[in-house]
């Protein structure tokens, strides 16, 4: 791409979104973000140099509007319904605007046998951008480090300090995975933009530095914070009926647990060093992460799923 070239970014003001706009922009690259709704989180890419544009990923003349003149894309689904919707008006709407790349955040779950809805969808969205000609990348991180933050139900699920001591309740048993932080996979998703190119037709598993079982990361998160740090591993009925009762989506919810029980069968098992090759700068270990943000563990964590 050259240096005026266009990116636009979708889900702006997400977990992912924001480091891949600062990213962007700390390149000197003009961007262009799409958001569902005009908050002071969009006020912070207005901030930055950025064109912010309103609009629905599932709403067909907003996407056309939010891709014309774009040369290089990064698309972003939540974890909800309409995933393929969302995927197929894209792909469409950004051929007949001419973009020429697009970077396509996927789950590391995603594949033709996948239980989780979304996870399948995923593998299905990944295919859809395949049959077209722009040139398509495919990142399929494993959980990100702020999942590590969240109260997912205070007390009974996710992380919570309890008597001075932090505890993560979760429901992956002794299975392991790489924790990869946010700003991370923004360093690398904005190199991918900025040159596609050698990343065409490539599906990434983006990890953090270091695999660790969650008794593991408990040991690295109270070396970071200073307390005594525990992982008790509760059953995956258990925390599917508790996120139900709490008032999660079915939808959310037949993900998380479709994919803790991948987590216990080693399908999020290991660790790379993809971001330090791609992006000259290693990824942040758990410690380092939790050292960097631990405000966000030690006040209320605020669940956001992408």
């Amino acid at each position: 791409m050259t240096e005026h070239d266009l990116v636009l970014v979708t889900a702006a003001t997400g977990k992912t979104g924001m480091p891949v706009v600062a990213a962007l922009r700390e390149r000197g690259l003009p961007v262009r973000a799409l958001v569902h709704r005009l908050d002071e989180r969009a006020d912070r890419l207005t901030a930055l140099g950025v064109d912010v544009v309103e609009g629905d990923l599932l709403d067909a003349d907003a996407v056309s509007r939010a891709t014309e003149g774009v040369g290089t894309a990064y698309f972003c689904y939540p974890i909800t319904p309409g995933l393929l919707d969302a995927t197929g008006l894209f792909a469409q709407a950004a051929s007949e605007a001419g973009v020429r790349a697009v970077v396509n955040m996927s789950q590391i779950s995603a594949r033709r046998q996948a239980k989780s809805h979304a996870a399948f969808q995923h593998w299905l969205s990944e295919r859809l951008f395949d049959s077209t000609t722009m040139m398509t990348t495919h990142l399929r991180p494993t959980f990100f480090g702020a999942w590590l933050t969240m109260k997912w139900v205070p007390g009974v699920v996710g992380w919570s300090v309890e008597d001075g001591t932090g505890v993560l309740r979760l429901p992956f048993g002794a299975g392991r995975h790489g924790p990869i932080a946010e700003t991370d996979q923004g360093r690398f998703i904005a190199a991918v933009l900025a040159n596609p190119v050698p990343h065409d037709r490539q599906t990434y598993a983006l990890t953090g530095p270091v695999d660790l079982d969650h008794h593991q990361i408990a040991d690295e998160l109270a070396g970071a914070l200073g307390i005594p740090v525990r992982y008790e591993s509760i059953e995956i009925p258990v925390f599917s009926e508790a996120l139900l009762q709490a008032g999660y989506p079915p939808f959310l919810v037949q993900h998380l647990a479709s994919v803790a029980q991948n987590y216990r069968e080693g399908v999020f098992a290991g660790a790379n060093d993809l971001v330090e090759v791609v992006t000259g700068t290693a990824a942040q270990t758990v410690r380092q992460f939790a050292a960097a943000n631990r405000s966000a563990f030690l006040e209320d964590g605020l669940v956001q799923t992408r």
